[in-house]
């Protein structure tokens, strides 16, 4: 596995204050969210002033989608979009060991922009919209090729995965001591049991 931090593409090489303040924000929105975060106690945290902050992000809400951009940039090189959907669910415990502090952030993060008057709320609502029909289009592969039912909704099926990955997500924030790779192993199978045609079950 590749040892690489998920924002090491979206640094110039060297940029290592930069990666700081990213490390400092994933942690303290983890811990505070974003209401509780102010970018003073992130410069901080980060050993920079806030005028050297402010150099490389200029608001908060920016700083914020610079946190979803290292989530996309994470799931872009680890995911595999044409792979085969029980085996990336599977898989799915991956990010919790390769970045625990980012899982964190942005959990926390698309709870607290529910609302549509949140800052992120328009970019995490489509971030899911993009994610179901990803998923769903998964299925419709596995069902042209005879891997899954044909009767099976794509789009519904894909709705209920990603309910079940974000609230594995959240309750690993209460708890995370919960053994997340037997429970997505675990779904998973299940998950192939369902979906597998009648001929082979």
């Amino acid at each position: 596995m590749s040892q690489s931090r998920p924002y090491d593409t979206l640094l110039a090489k060297g940029d290592y204050r930069k990666r700081r303040i990213l490390e400092v924000a994933q942690r303290l929105l983890t811990r505070n969210g974003w209401r509780n975060t102010t970018l003073a106690q992130i410069a901080s945290e980060a050993g920079v002033s806030s005028a050297g902050l402010l150099h490389h992000f200029e608001s908060k809400e920016q700083l914020l989608h610079a946190v979803v951009d290292i989530r996309d940039a994470d799931d872009l090189a680890h995911a595999n979009r044409a792979g085969d959907l029980i085996a990336e669910i599977a898989r799915v415990p991956e990010r919790f060991d390769r970045t625990p502090e980012l899982m964190g952030a942005f959990t926390v993060l698309l709870v607290e922009n529910l609302l549509p008057d949140a800052p992120l709320h328009d970019r995490l609502f489509a971030r899911y919209r993009e994610s179901v029909d990803i998923v769903a289009e998964l299925i419709r592969r596995g069902q042209e090729a005879g891997r899954h039912r044909a009767d099976v909704d794509p789009d519904i099926k894909a709705v209920e995965i990603l309910a079940f990955i974000n609230g594995m997500e959240t309750t690993w924030l209460l708890d995370p001591s919960i053994p997340l790779a037997e429970v997505f192993k675990g779904y998973a199978e299940s998950l192939a049991r369902e979906l597998a045609p009648s001929s082979t079950t």
